[in-house]
């Protein structure tokens, strides 16, 4: 039993983690409006393959920004998925600030990378001063040593970018940042994940109160 949990162990330290997300670079404008914002619109721009992991996206964003005190709601949930696509920049500006909102968040897959690595075998055995003075126990722990083959396994990276946009400014950029993560094992987990490191990182660089 030893060396099957030994084993798990291995594999589970050679396998990256579904669920990691890293923030690899944001930016932040120097000075931020004064005329500040409340109401904020989480818009997901990528495919229909997609539309299921960007409406997690798009809802945990929107309930974290309304636990910090802003309003804010998902584009899909409030417009479809398709209503942007039939109007025009302004037709679509209007209808933004028509419906109260003075700041766009957008998510976007911008790539995914699938890649393929090496997890080594492994010879597990009994250590040697359990049964280096007995020949049955040296005999029992040669037998039941186990070489496990090693093998290839495939993993797709995701590149990810949101950005906040100011409506009240001229369609100003406010924040910019990029991640990549592993392919989300679980959508509203990994949609809870995006959501807090996006807040955090707002929060940090001062975007957000």
């Amino acid at each position: 039993m030893l060396r099957y949990i030994l084993y798990f162990l291995t594999v589970v330290l050679f396998l990256p983690s579904c669920e990691t997300l890293q923030i690899t670079q944001s930016w932040k404008i120097d000075r931020l409006p004064s005329s500040g914002m409340n109401n904020i619109l989480v818009m997901g721009l990528n495919r229909e393959s997609d539309r299921s992991i960007l409406f997690e996206m798009e809802k945990h964003l929107s309930e974290d920004l309304r636990g910090r005190g802003y309003n804010a709601s998902s584009a899909l949930s409030v417009f479809g998925p398709h209503y942007f696509d039939r109007l025009s920049e302004q037709e679509a500006l209007n209808k933004l600030q028509q419906s109260g909102y003075d700041a766009v968040l957008t998510i976007v897959m911008l790539d995914k990378d699938k890649e393929r690595y090496y997890i080594p075998g492994r010879v597990m055995y009994t250590p040697y001063v359990v049964y280096y003075s007995r020949f049955w126990g040296y005999r029992t722990a040669l037998v039941q040593r186990v070489y496990e083959p090693g093998y290839y396994v495939s993993d797709t990276k995701y590149f990810w970018e949101t950005n906040l946009y100011s409506l009240r400014e001229a369609q100003l950029l406010l924040f910019s940042a990029q991640s990549k993560s592993f392919e989300p094992g679980n959508a509203s987990t990994f949609g809870h994940q995006y959501a807090r490191s996006m807040i955090n990182r707002m929060v940090d660089q001062g975007v957000l109160k």
